[in-house]
């Protein structure tokens, strides 16, 4: 009798250990999907995502338990559960009822993974929700179906577009306040359209929800009859953010030359986009030397440097070893892509500055500009303008303050291989590091790069203000002898 118990002991050990083995074979070739969620103050961005969890059954019953006692101390919503303080979790956001940092969740689905981030949305806390929204591929905008869209929106709506999320749900919560009434819904879609037409975002999703109460959450709701589209999970299990990347459109940024031995020199890094696959012909940047690709080792190879290489394609966002045919100076920093299709290569950039730091950015001052696995010395020459995000009005000065966001031309002590960043988030983006502090100070985006660095064209280019337009074209019509030529 003993010995058939602990024969069963093992049959149900094994058919566990199978299965845990299924399950995360299952999760391993799942799609990842990063979102974010943004709005004004108190629309539910939290509510929100705690609805999810708990709807998705991804909550542990002792997190259970804890926002069951939170919420008799700090929760907003009565006998029930604040579904907000499953993801605010610092002591100030409780007591204060708001996000202040960027709070990551995880969850799955049958389709899907998913990493959640929870931004702030006040606008003293801009910077965390550039943080937020740097990586993910959709946005969920949230509107407070009582007040409509405010200038937290806006401002987020642009934050949105300037770092190139193209998938935008516009989630019209708190609908059950105002009795799920379809002319409140219409109204704000119509309102939030022309913004979305203003900025140029490409793709809307409009859904009316109630956050605390789940409609339109997980499972579409009866109270929204006029509603005929999924609810938000539906949405983004079925949400296409693929974008359109050629495998031409080959980048590796080298992060570290491997030499084991003096047989051997592989050079490290992850590749950042496209595919690259044995005997194709490289550029090394920004030297310019050509050579093939000899061979292509994964990363589990690397130390067994004479095991035999695999010959197929490497991809984004594989981590890779690189051997060439030709013995070519490549160091870390430097940029590996395709001989038929070469980035500009310039010391002189047309950038998008995002600044985070309590001390204000300098014009000339020199600060470290780490971009992807290159850190190079450069500095701001000049501030086009700086743009309201309430507002989006272009503004003169002379130096950024926290949160600031301006238009900005660098120039670096040497020359990177760059694309711009609506082609490229990887080598299109950068951020700033304070030289002294070793603090991370701003974010950046590349929006252009000039053809060389004596590009007079660039590197004498800024944005011109109404007034000097004015003035341009009315010196160039009533005194045209002065030679003056329209801007």
């Amino acid at each position: 009798m003993h010995n058939d118990d602990k024969t069963i002991e093992t049959i149900s050990t094994v058919q566990t250990i199978d299965s845990i083995e299924d399950y995360l074979k299952e999760h391993e070739h799942k799609d990842m999907l990063r979102f974010l969620t943004c709005g004004s103050v108190d629309d539910g961005k939290s509510t929100l995502i705690g609805r999810m969890l708990y709807d998705s059954k991804m909550i542990f019953e002792d997190q259970l338990a804890a926002a069951e006692s939170e919420s008799r101390k700090y929760g907003t919503t009565g006998e029930k559960i604040d579904m907000a303080l499953l993801v605010d979790g610092l002591q100030s956001e409780r007591e204060q009822g708001i996000t202040i940092d960027v709070a990551y969740r995880f969850f799955a689905t049958e389709k899907r993974k998913y990493i959640i981030a929870d931004t702030p949305g006040h606008e003293q806390y801009t910077r965390n929700m550039v943080t937020g929204a740097s990586t993910a591929d959709v946005a969920i905008i949230l509107i407070d179906a009582r007040k409509g869209i405010l200038t937290q929106t806006r401002r987020h709506s642009y934050i949105v577009n300037l770092l190139g999320i193209e998938h935008v749900i516009v989630a019209i919560n708190k609908m059950d306040l105002v009795d799920f009434d379809e002319e409140v819904y219409d109204r704000i879609l119509t309102e939030y359209q022309k913004l979305a037409d203003e900025l140029g975002i490409p793709h809307v999703y409009p859904i009316p929800m109630s956050a605390l109460d789940g409609d339109n959450v997980v499972e579409r709701s009866d109270r929204t009859p006029w509603y005929e589209g999924p609810a938000l999970l539906e949405l983004l299990d079925m949400m296409d953010i693929s974008r359109q990347e050629t495998a031409e459109n080959f980048r590796f940024p080298v992060q570290y030359v491997n030499r084991p031995h003096l047989n051997f020199r592989g050079f490290c890094g992850t590749i950042a986009s496209g595919v690259v696959e044995v005997g194709d012909e490289i550029t090394v940047l920004p030297s310019g030397k050509t050579t093939r690709v000899k061979s292509i080792i994964n990363a589990g190879e690397v130390s067994e440097a004479d095991r035999e290489p695999y010959t197929e394609g490497a991809y984004a966002p594989m981590a890779v070893t690189l051997t060439t045919e030709d013995e070519v100076d490549i160091s870390r920093g430097d940029m590996i892509v395709h001989t038929h299709n070469v980035p500009r290569v310039s010391n002189a950039l047309k950038v998008m500055i995002v600044w985070m730091d309590e001390s204000p950015m300098e014009v000339g001052r020199d600060y470290d500009i780490k971009r992807a696995t290159s850190v190079i010395t450069g500095h701001v020459e000049h501030i086009n303008y700086k743009v309201d995000v309430n507002t989006y009005e272009r503004m003169e000065v002379d130096h950024l303050e926290l949160n600031d966001i301006a238009s900005c031309r660098m120039i670096l002590n040497r020359s990177i291989a760059a694309d711009r960043y609506k082609e490229n988030r990887q080598t299109g983006s950068f951020i700033i590091i304070d030289r002294v502090t070793n603090n991370t100070v701003g974010a950046g985006m590349i929006v252009d790069v000039a053809k060389r660095e004596s590009d007079a064209r660039l590197s004498n280019h800024r944005e011109y203000t109404k007034a000097e337009i004015a003035l341009n074209e009315y010196i160039r019509l009533h005194f045209p002898e002065w030679g003056c030529k329209a801007i």
